[in-house]
Parts: C-alpha cells; structure tokens; sequence
C-alpha cells in the first residue's frame, strides 16, 4: 500500500437497507448497489461527481467525502495532525445511491471517506475501527455496520466496558434472494422523519416489535422464507412515516401481492425495499414497474462484501 500518495485508488461501498420493518434502528441490510469513489493524486485539490449528486454545485463548494477524508488523515496520522500539509487529490465520484432516499447515501459516503484514508495512509482497512469511526459522523448503527461489513447486520452500542462501541452480528445473505427497490423522486429528512414518531410506545406495542424483529433475524439466518412476511411487520415506525409519502401504502399491497417475502420502508424513505425469491424477480419488478411507472423501480442482488478496494 501507498505511503507517499502517489498512487491512484479507487473504494466502492453498497447501498444499504435499514429498520427492515420492525427493527427500528437495529437491522440493516447491504445492497448491490455502489457508489464508487476514485482518487488520484494531483497538485490540488478538485471534485468531479458523476450520476446522483451530479451538477449540485453544493456537493462541490461543502462535500462531506473530503471533509470526512482530511479529518480522518489528521486523526490517524500525527504528522498531518500537527498541521503538516495534507496530501492533495482529484476526487472522483460515481454516484449510484439515491440521496436522502433511505438508501444509505450518506453512511456510504462516510464509510467510503474513513476507508480511502486508511488506504491513503498505507493502512489496512481495519473495519471494526472504520465502522466505530463513522459513529462520529452516523449516531446509529443500523446503516454504517452492513454499508462496511456486508450482508444483514444486527447491531447496537454497547455498554459498560464496551460502552460507545459498535457490537454487530452479520449474516450471509444466500444468492436466491434480490431486491426490488421502488424509488419516488421525494427526498426524506431523516431528522425531520424522526420527529412524527412518539417519545413513548406501549407495553403491547414494545412486545409487538420484539418479538416480530427477533423472528425476523431467526427467519432470515435460517431461510424459512414463509415466516419473513410477517415477521416484517411494524408498529414503531413505518406507518407514521409513509403516510407523508401515501403512494408507498399502494406499493407495499401491490408487492406483497406478486411475490414479495418482505416489503418495508427503506430506513426513514422515502425508498420502499422489497424482498422476493431469485424466481419471482421478474413478476414483482413488472407489476410494481406498470402500477408505479412515474416512479423509479430498480431490482438489484443483495451485498455480503460490504466495502470493496476496487484498484
């Protein structure tokens, strides 16, 4: 690996999938669906983004990647923290995560920032410290865990002597699953989102969530795809935030109706995520794609790699 950054690297990172219908906050999925982000060493700094994001020109003057970038440089390396000249790059973006769509645009941004330092530095990518890095930047768990570590991931903070620290468990994904991802063009707020659900839930509502979650994660690890469906029902969270995006009421009945195992909103939205058997792919993409044609609908694999070193 480089230490005197001269050499031109490029980072993929996936797309990833969270709450999964009850687990709020915990579970998190990694999808086949990249944002690939290149460096070459140049005389000075420049952004040149392409797909999602592309001619924003805040995206440019404010990026978050470079900023996360630099400051991780300074944090893993004394010299730069001391205020030596920082290397300079030409960033190369090729976005395919919609943003502020609950697909993970931002923890793939931040995972891929935190990653391409320790690649600039000559580090092996260590994700255990990456993924506790980005809680710095990502105070939840549920995306930043499958976007660096692949696969379904169960994930929370610790406490006592692991307090502050990520602890996950991640499972494989099998190859007979894909997905099938309707996308309405509206962005969601995840911090606003936030704000339409209760500070308090009941006992009969708590116990609901617990015990669909925990048969969620069983259901999953053991392929008894016959449980998943209802196992991915909700009543913390996914109600309250569809109903600013009412359509996606419409897509969940048409999937589950043609094939779909699970159908949840995608972290907070405005993304709806739907899971279905490798054989009822192409039934579920063309029902939801003639009912919802005015919204993009994208099938894609599912991701056990997580944060890929791409050259």
């Amino acid at each position: 690996m480089p230490t005197d950054f001269t050499t031109p690297f490029s980072i993929s990172v996936p797309a990833t999938s969270a709450n999964l219908g009850p687990g709020l906050d915990v579970l998190g999925l990694s999808l086949d669906f990249r944002n690939e982000f290149s460096l070459y060493p140049a005389s000075a700094t420049s952004i040149e983004i392409y797909g999602e994001g592309e001619g924003v020109k805040r995206f440019i003057v404010d990026n978050m990647f470079v900023k996360v970038f630099y400051k991780t440089i300074r944090m893993l390396n004394e010299e730069y923290a001391k205020g030596k000249g920082q290397p300079q790059y030409r960033f190369v973006f090729h976005n395919k995560i919609p943003i502020s769509r609950g697909m993970g645009s931002s923890s793939a941004i931040i995972i891929g920032a935190i990653s391409a330092a320790y690649r600039a530095l000559g580090l092996q990518l260590d994700r255990d410290s990456i993924v506790q890095k980005a809680l710095s930047y990502e105070p939840h768990p549920d995306n930043i865990t499958p976007a660096t570590f692949g696969g379904l991931n169960v994930a929370m903070l610790g406490e006592g002597k692991d307090r502050g620290k990520v602890l996950h468990i991640k499972h494989n994904m099998p190859s007979c699953l894909r997905a099938v991802m309707v996308i309405p063009h509206r962005s969601t707020s995840t911090k606003i989102s936030r704000q339409s659900l209760p500070k308090k839930y009941s006992f009969n509502d708590a116990v609901y969530n617990l015990s669909h979650a925990s048969l969620l994660v069983a259901s999953i690890m053991q392929e008894k795809w016959d449980l998943v469906r209802q196992a991915s029902r909700d009543r913390f969270h996914q109600e309250r935030r569809m109903r600013s995006t009412p359509v996606l009421f419409a897509v969940q009945k048409c999937a589950l109706e043609n094939g779909a195992i699970l159908s949840t909103l995608s972290g907070s939205g405005s993304s709806f995520l739907s899971l279905c058997l490798e054989d009822d792919t192409k039934r579920l993409f063309g029902a939801l794609s003639a009912k919802f044609g005015k919204l993009r609908v994208v099938e894609m694999g599912l991701d056990n790699e997580g944060i890929k070193l791409e050259k």
